[in-house]
């Protein structure tokens, strides 16, 4: 049970296009592809969660896997 924290970081593997998704795919221990499809689907159907806007403060605010 000694399991060191997974930190958040934007992937450097597991990227489309900067790795947000990938990061938080592997935070979490879910499927990247879930998660993309999942953000996908949330930001289409809702008027109220701006998609892209998120995603770019995403990018802006989770540091890079290496850093």
């Amino acid at each position: 049970m000694n399991a060191t924290p997974r930190t958040l970081s934007r992937s450097l593997n597991d990227r489309m296009i900067a790795g947000v998704m990938g990061g938080i795919a592997h935070r979490f221990g879910w499927s990247s592809t879930l998660v993309r499809v999942v953000f996908v689907l949330v930001s289409v159907l809702s008027a109220a969660f701006p998609g892209i806007l998120v995603y770019l403060i995403l990018w802006l605010l989770i540091p890079n896997e290496a850093d």
